[in-house]
């Protein structure tokens, strides 16, 4: 993968920032995503130049905003000439009964976690299809099989990706491009950190103990999924070991999908 070029939304933080060094690791450039501040994004993008001898820049596009995403895919372009490998990982959360949930955040879901994926696939499908090669990979979750309450809108929009990676993987059969999806289980999230700490404070848990009882119904292994294992498995899908995977997705979640216990 040396010289080809990486775009990552939503890669500040997390899994996004994981990948995006880990496909740094591989000799990859990279195109550093997030709604932060344009120096916290640079300082990312420095710190991966520094760190791995690539290079690498951020775009504070809103991918919420179709034009913010047009507008960031043609700064990849213009610095690096073209864009090989996309991976859809932008995402917002909103909790709470659906009779609660506001339309305008119900809206704001749909474009950030479905139809960002849909656009930087667009954007990126005709030079793909003329070099001959390209891969994308859409971050969905565990729960693009299974359900839970009070969280209809992330549910349908990871469901969702879903459906969009095999409709492109069968598009693009012929063309030297793979579409898969990642489907992390629970990773430790500030959300899950914040109710993890008030465990610590309320209930007297240690760590480790509130950490177990956080994912009770959740991974079988009792572990948070690590980023570096879905950033891993990322990478291994852009490689040539996997020049036959088209349309698949890929549950790292401990177990949590085997069984039949549906997290809350």
């Amino acid at each position: 993968m040396k010289g080809r070029t990486v775009l990552i939304t939503g890669s500040t933080a997390g899994i996004g920032l994981t990948a995006a060094r880990g496909f740094a690791a591989e000799g990859c450039n990279v195109v550093l995503n997030g709604i932060e501040d344009q120096d916290v994004g640079d300082k990312l993008a420095q710190a991966i130049e520094n760190d791995f001898g690539t290079q690498a820049i951020f775009h504070d596009a809103d991918v919420g905003d179709h034009l913010a995403v047009e507008a960031l895919y043609a700064a990849a372009i213009a610095r690096f000439g073209s864009v090989d490998i996309v991976v859809n990982n932008a995402v917002v959360r909103f909790f709470g009964p659906v009779e609660d949930c506001a339309p305008a955040d119900w809206d704001r879901a749909i474009a950030v976690n479905l139809t960002s994926a849909f656009h930087t696939i667009r954007l990126s499908l005709p030079a793909m299809r003329k070099n001959g090669w390209g891969r994308i990979i859409n971050v969905s979750s565990v729960f693009g099989t299974l359900a839970t309450r009070d969280r209809a809108s992330y549910i349908t929009t990871k469901t969702a990706l879903l459906g969009l990676t095999r409709a492109i993987a069968m598009e693009t059969l012929d063309d030297g491009i793979t579409c898969n999806s990642v489907c992390p289980g629970a990773v430790n999230t500030s959300r899950s950190s914040g109710m993890i700490d008030a465990m610590v404070k309320d209930d007297g848990l240690s760590v480790e103990d509130a950490e177990a009882k956080f994912l009770v119904g959740r991974q079988p292994n009792g572990r948070f999924v690590e980023s570096k294992s879905v950033a891993a498995m990322m990478v291994f899908l852009c490689g040539p070991a996997s020049d036959s995977i088209t349309g698949a997705s890929f549950p790292i979640d401990g177990g949590w999908t085997t069984t039949s216990v549906v997290g809350q």
